[in-house]
């Protein structure tokens, strides 16, 4: 683990989320926020947008003064739990009203980006999170002569 990442712990407080612990942490508890902010890390080593996205969470957290909870996802859950929460790129940072996975938002974002989507994420009548519909390409390996 990064030392940025471990300071999400050690500086801001945020608790790391593991597969035993997943679904009570997504269950507010009287007067807590209903939204969580999840972090999915990916290794560090392997994807130095990490630690950037790790600089800016503690950033957004300040912008959205109380709207969110937030938690680390412990590397050994990450594969576990990227299905249910629509994770297919790390780093990503999802964003959960209670069990229903609101945005997914992967690597690092332009600012603006993230206060449009968590701003968005946070309205009464958002959506569930659509993942975008993928391309998929094939070739014909035989070829028509003219």
């Amino acid at each position: 683990m990064s030392a940025l990442i471990a300071a999400l712990s050690s500086r801001h407080g945020l608790p790391t989320i593991d597969a035993d612990t997943f679904d009570a942490f997504l269950a507010p508890a009287t007067g807590e926020p209903e939204h969580t902010l999840l972090f999915f890390t990916g290794d560090p080593n392997q994807r130095s947008d990490s630690g950037d996205v790790a600089v800016v969470l503690p950033e957004l957290l300040s912008a959205f003064q109380g709207r969110f909870r937030a938690g680390v996802i412990a590397s050994s859950a990450e594969a576990a739990l990227k299905a249910r929460c629509r994770v297919e790129v790390l780093p990503s940072l999802v964003v959960l009203r209670g069990q229903t996975v609101l945005d997914v938002l992967p690597r690092i974002r332009d600012w603006g980006e993230y206060l449009d989507r968590l701003g968005a994420a946070l309205r009464e009548d958002a959506p569930a999170f659509a993942a975008p519909n993928r391309i998929v390409m094939t070739t014909n390996a035989r070829r028509d002569e003219a």
